[in-house]
């Protein structure tokens, strides 16, 4: 879990920095204003569809919680010509550029040798490198083919980012008053590296918050218009107020901000309180919380268990559950019961409900929620059942339309939800909608919320 001093602010003091005269990297005291972080994406794969850009996703969710929005991203093939050309144009603008993938073994892994070619740069083979590739192939009891050598050259001024997961390394090079990152391409061996050795290096420049110095108000099952409408009356009384609002997959984060976030720090806190006191139960959490986390820590901090029973979601819900570290002491299983025989025989549905009421409807899902919590042993069992299409339906519940089934120690409950959107997107919204759902009937039963963390700004700090 989290700091619960974490999260909570967010960083919009970077502009207030002014360029010194005699400034070089390494000289915290002495740096520019950071204008510009751009990002380049190397790879076919990304411009075929074939694999998201999971990178763009990851390294401007770790810049923004340090208080830096990514200027933008390029994504472009592994063709030599397309790096210089994309490159060239980056090189001039940015502050920061970081290039992802292209470091490996293989022919089509060209992006230090065109990167060192537009900066006149010489490669160089270094010997420590060759080692570390050399010691990682005797771990794994395999022989190193000799194109690996090819990861032991760097361009003559880079510094060596280790690599402990995989056998292409790091790059880092200051030049021209910029600084360049690369980093390779696989996300268990590019994240590490960011997080563990790049952003200690861009905090210790300055380049980077410590943590964010704004404050994000999380809601759920309310839109943007109406949360904008809401919150009008509080925000209309402080001047200099920055208010900005980002919304996805039914909720809504409002993040406020003062110029001067320190002088200014108890002033945000009462205005996240009001806000929270008129949010009510669509009040998510202060910070960066998923519904998941909040679930499951009332879950943890009332001593509760859940199990869950998924039809047209698959297992989504307890995936998103078991994502969570320690998760096993209030989670404590799922039934993926996805065909009518499955409702029956393992949850205990029965048959003549299905063939009365089909196995999409309101009381199949209470049976379901039964079921599965008699099953596990549970305090609580949440189910699902629906058809997230595009085929199947009826004209009474067509595509699209999800039950979602809650027992509780106090009893049951059910809810019709219903969505036009296609197949993958429904099972997101079924996974958001019924861990909403279930956030809602803990609230109501009054259950300890108040005092867990993630409704708490109280000891929070910001870094200026």
């Amino acid at each position: 879990m989290l700091d619960p001093a974490v999260g909570i602010f967010g960083n919009l003091t970077h502009k207030s920095f002014k360029p010194r005269e005699a400034w070089s990297p390494g000289t915290k005291n002495q740096m520019p204003e950071v204008k510009k972080f751009m990002l380049i994406t190397l790879g076919e794969e990304l411009l075929l569809g074939l694999t998201a850009n999971g990178h763009l996703t990851y390294i401007g969710d770790q810049l923004r919680q340090r208080g830096i929005t990514l200027h933008s991203n390029y994504t472009i093939s592994d063709e030599g010509p397309d790096i210089e050309e994309q490159f060239r144009y980056c090189w001039d603008r940015a502050d920061v550029l970081i290039t992802t993938g292209g470091l490996g073994p293989t022919v089509d892994d060209r992006t230090k040798e065109e990167i060192a070619g537009v900066l006149g740069e010489k490669l160089v083979f270094d010997q420590s490198i060759l080692a570390n590739i050399e010691n990682r192939f005797r771990g794994i009891g395999k022989p190193m083919s000799e194109n690996n050598r090819k990861q032991a050259y760097r361009p003559e001024s880079a510094e060596v980012i280790e690599n402990a997961m995989g056998t292409a390394p790091g790059l880092w090079m200051s030049k021209d008053r910029k600084i360049l990152i690369m980093l390779p391409g696989p996300p268990n061996e590019l994240q590490p590296i960011f997080e563990n050795q790049i952003i200690p290096r861009l905090e210790k420049l300055g380049y980077v918050d410590e943590q964010e110095n704004y404050l994000q108000i999380k809601t759920i099952g309310i839109g943007e218009s109406a949360l904008e409408n809401q919150f009008q009356s509080i925000f209309q009384q402080h001047k200099n107020l920055s208010v900005a609002y980002c919304a996805h997959q039914g909720q809504v984060d409002c993040r406020i901000s003062f110029p001067d976030i320190d002088k200014n720090k108890s002033k945000l806190l009462e205005i996240a309180e009001s806000c929270k006191s008129l949010l009510g139960d669509d009040f998510l959490c202060f910070g960066h919380r998923s519904t998941v986390e909040v679930v499951s820590n009332i879950l943890g901090k009332n001593g509760l268990t859940i199990a869950t029973a998924e039809s047209c979601t698959g297992g989504l819900i307890a995936d998103a559950f078991t994502n969570l570290s320690g998760s096993s002491e209030y989670f404590y299983g799922g039934v993926v019961s996805y065909s009518d025989q499955s409702k029956i025989r393992v949850l205990g549905v029965p048959e003549k409900l299905i063939q009365e009421e089909s196995a999409v409807s309101s009381n199949v899902a209470i049976a379901m929620a039964q079921g599965v919590t008699e099953k596990m042993n549970t305090d609580y069992g949440l189910s699902v059942t629906g058809y997230a299409g595009p085929d199947g339906g009826t004209e009474k519940d067509p595509v699209g339309t999800v039950y979602i089934g809650i027992h509780t120690p106090s009893g049951t409950l059910s809810k019709r939800f219903s969505w036009k959107s296609g197949r993958l997107v429904t099972k997101k919204r079924v996974l958001h909608a019924a861990l909403d759902l279930l956030r809602r009937k803990l609230i109501a039963e009054k259950l300890n919320v108040v005092e867990t963390f993630e409704n708490r700004i109280e000891g929070a700090s910001s870094s200026r």
